[in-house]
């Protein structure tokens, strides 16, 4: 099980959530996010935790130039992409860096296969409202959830045990329940959530 803080802005909270025992952090690109961070902010809080934890960019609709070379100024180790892309787009980025490629229930049935062989992508499940802080409806993804994909939307310390039970994710992520504000951590919710979620035991949710 992975776990994955997004939504990182500054050094601080990059540290805290390492120190949680956090595995990736997130950082956001995507112009109309509220958590937008610079690649010099995002490399700097980086390079602050060290090689063990991979860092993450987020990245919505931004041309392949674009996000290869915001990549490589804030010296990410994956790429998470959402948005309207094709899967040209999706494989030419994952000949560089690793690709988490998020999806929403509506675009499973269309698109989950297309990656299934595809060592360079992960697929990740969210709402339809990244960052928005409502769950997906767990019980009624159970037929349709991907081996090995990641899970994202709404997850905080209080869900993201069921949320395992349930769909049995490969990694986890979250934003919204782990902040004091937008781009700002509270830390007993994000050591409260990683702890959640390493403790976890889907055995102990009836399948």
């Amino acid at each position: 099980m992975k776990v994955k803080v997004c939504g990182i802005t500054n050094l601080n909270d990059a540290v805290l959530s390492a120190e949680a025992g956090a595995d990736a952090l997130g950082f956001i690109f995507a112009p109309v996010s509220r958590r937008l961070v610079t690649p010099e902010a995002a490399r700097q809080a980086g390079l602050g935790v060290g090689p063990a934890v991979a860092r993450v960019g987020v990245f919505l609709n931004q041309g392949l130039d674009e996000v290869l070379r915001t990549a490589e100024m804030a010296r990410l180790s994956a790429l998470q992409i959402h948005g309207n892309v094709s899967s040209l787009y999706v494989s030419q980025l994952a000949a560089y860096y690793p690709v988490l490629r998020v999806l929403r229930p509506a675009d499973l049935a269309e698109e989950a296969g297309v990656w299934r062989a595809d060592p360079g992508v992960t697929l990740m499940l969210d709402a339809p409202e990244p960052g928005g802080g409502q769950p997906l409806d767990w019980e009624a993804l159970k037929s349709t959830f991907p081996a090995g994909a990641w899970l994202a939307g709404g997850l905080g310390p209080q869900n993201v045990a069921q949320a395992i039970g349930v769909l049995r994710p490969a990694g986890v992520d979250a934003v919204s329940r782990l902040e004091s504000r937008a781009g700002v951590k509270d830390p007993e919710a994000v050591r409260a959530f990683v702890r959640a979620a390493r403790q976890a035991n889907p055995q102990s949710y009836p399948q």
